[in-house]
């Protein structure tokens, strides 16, 4: 079996693949500090919970966009399932060519996601990540990265509404039954929610006409991937585990040479 770590800005996402099966995933908080102790523990606890034994784990692959935490989450990997983890980086191979002004900006996430979603879909494809950021990565037929655009996530546009002003609540972030608001609660999560359509079919509709690619595949993952997915029809296909099956596929190229 192969563990294959998710590392966002929120939280870590862990997945269990036996050959092409997603037998099991759980998560999380990356926001809190933790010993490689705690993270050991943690990890084979849930492994358990889930019916994996830590003995059935046989690799390991992390992709990162929290540095800070790496050094406690690889020892822990290491000492708890005596296995050094393949961490996604530079030189490693995944099959997508970075044509950006600048390659090392990109986030290990965001490869790992245009990776999938080429591998499973094809190109030319426009990946959406609706996490802690919202991202949108453009991947050509030929399997080059070519654009990416970054905004707020939803969560981060709510936490701003809250933090920074003196009478407004925290809420749950969920469509409101109409866009015609008519008190605190419903009107925030109109805003947050109609906010974050507007601002997907937009930058969808610019992709494709500045691209010249009318046939544009779109596919969407994350956290509020679902919520905004089901409200537009700009969207074509959802995948909530694009990410973990990116990670297997670049474990597979690197370690069995897929």
């Amino acid at each position: 079996m192969i563990l294959a770590v998710d590392v966002g800005n929120t939280n870590i996402t862990y997945g269990v693949y036996k050959d092409e099966k997603l037998m099991a995933t759980f998560r999380m908080m990356s926001q809190i500090a933790r010993t490689s102790d705690e993270y050991g523990m943690m990890l084979t606890s849930l492994l358990e919970a889930n019916g994996v034994k830590r003995t059935d784990i046989e690799g390991a692959i992390i992709a990162s966009v929290v540095p800070n935490l790496m050094h406690a989450l690889v020892n822990a990997i290491q000492k708890y399932l005596s296995i050094k983890p393949l961490q996604v980086g530079p030189g490693t191979k995944t099959g997508i060519k970075v044509t950006t002004e600048n390659p090392r900006e990109i986030g290990a996430g965001r490869i790992v996601d245009a990776l999938a979603a080429y591998e499973i879909y094809k190109g030319p494809v426009l990946v959406i990540d609706f996490g802690t950021a919202t991202t949108y990565d453009l991947v050509d037929e030929k399997g080059c990265f070519k654009a990416g655009v970054t905004a707020p996530g939803v969560g981060i546009s709510a936490k701003a509404l809250w933090n920074d002003t003196a009478k407004l609540p925290e809420i749950e972030i969920k469509k409101p039954k109409s866009i015609l608001a008519q008190e605190t609660i419903s009107s925030m999560q109109a805003g947050l929610v109609y906010g974050q359509i507007g601002q997907t079919e937009y930058i969808i509709k610019a992709y494709k006409e500045e691209s010249g690619i009318s046939d544009l595949k779109v596919v969407s993952t994350g956290g509020f991937g679902r919520l905004i997915s089901e409200e537009t029809d700009m969207i074509d296909e959802y995948n909530p585990t694009l990410t973990l099956e990116g990670l297997r596929l670049i474990y597979l190229k690197n370690v069995r040479k897929l």
